[in-house]
């Protein structure tokens, strides 16, 4: 399992409508291969920041299946235009204790 971590700064005055094009995004990302689950957090100190965490199957099914779809243009289309600066996405996997 691979867990893709991304920092969002949404422009300010637009987190409202962040949210809800947030909310049917997610019926995009979790239609995909590969996909387990995903969540968004809200950062309490500082508005506008948000916390995007998904987990997948592989990495592949992120950077390859998801990033090269048809699917993630409709992504890029609603939820990107929010974006300042342009998130760094990250991806971990975990450790066994």
């Amino acid at each position: 399992m691979i867990l893709e971590a991304v920092m969002l700064m949404v422009r300010p005055g637009m987190e409202e409508e962040y949210e809800e094009a947030f909310r049917q995004a997610s019926e995009i990302i979790s239609s995909m291969k590969g996909y387990i689950s995903h969540e968004l957090q809200r950062c309490i100190e500082v508005k506008g920041k948000y916390l995007l965490l998904v987990k997948w199957e592989t990495l592949e099914d992120h950077t390859v299946g998801f990033r090269q779809s048809i699917e993630y243009q409709e992504w890029k289309e609603q939820l990107h235009r929010f974006y300042d600066p342009f998130p760094t996405v990250e991806h971990f996997e975990n450790i066994r204790l």
